[in-house]
């Protein structure tokens, strides 16, 4: 088996991760999604590629383009996934801590009325877009491996770090200063 994944590309790889079941197979109503376990991944900046170009239609329906030159927190979730609501007082709250920081959420396998019921439960103050093609566009750094995934973009418009699962205060309060730092 090993071999096998071996020659997946890392695009492949996410795509199957992203789709993949989790837990025991039983019917809860909420959708199958690989969770992560809050693992953190921090890149030299000597090894950081170019993060994707993060524009759209935002849920709202406006349109958004990330800001070249400042530090971006990208949040990958949905609605019906237990770790993001978990994480959303969070995110919402570090969003306005740190207002230099653009802060951007992607949905995915979600639908538009649930999330945005979702933004107004937890008071989301950032725009979210639903575009899956940006995801892919992480395939030659730190991909979105789990639903949620949060990456870090530094502001080079480089992949700085990944947080794989549900974010905390410490973990990603110590990544944005370490990359808004540089």
């Amino acid at each position: 088996m090993k071999s096998r994944i071996a020659f997946l590309s890392p695009l492949l790889l996410g795509a199957l991760l992203l789709t993949s079941c989790g837990g025991s197979g039983a019917t809860t109503g909420e959708k199958s999604f690989v969770a992560g376990n809050g693992t953190v991944t921090f890149l030299s900046a000597g090894s950081r590629v170019m993060a994707p170009t993060i524009h759209g239609a935002t849920l709202e329906g406006t349109n958004y383009v990330l800001a070249a030159g400042s530090v971006a927190v990208v949040n990958v979730w949905a609605s019906w996934c237990a770790p993001c609501r978990a994480e959303a007082p969070t995110l919402a709250a570090l969003s306005l801590k740190y207002p230099m920081v653009s802060f951007i959420g992607i949905l995915t396998r979600d639908n538009v009325s649930t999330a945005n019921a979702f933004i107004k439960r937890f008071s989301i103050p950032y725009p979210s877009l639903k575009d899956d093609s940006i995801l892919l566009g992480f395939h030659n750094s730190l991909i979105a491996n789990a639903i949620p995934s949060t990456v870090i973009i530094d502001k080079q418009g480089k992949v700085a770090a990944r947080i794989s699962g549900e974010v905390t205060v410490a973990s990603l309060t110590d990544l944005i200063d370490r990359v808004v730092a540089e």
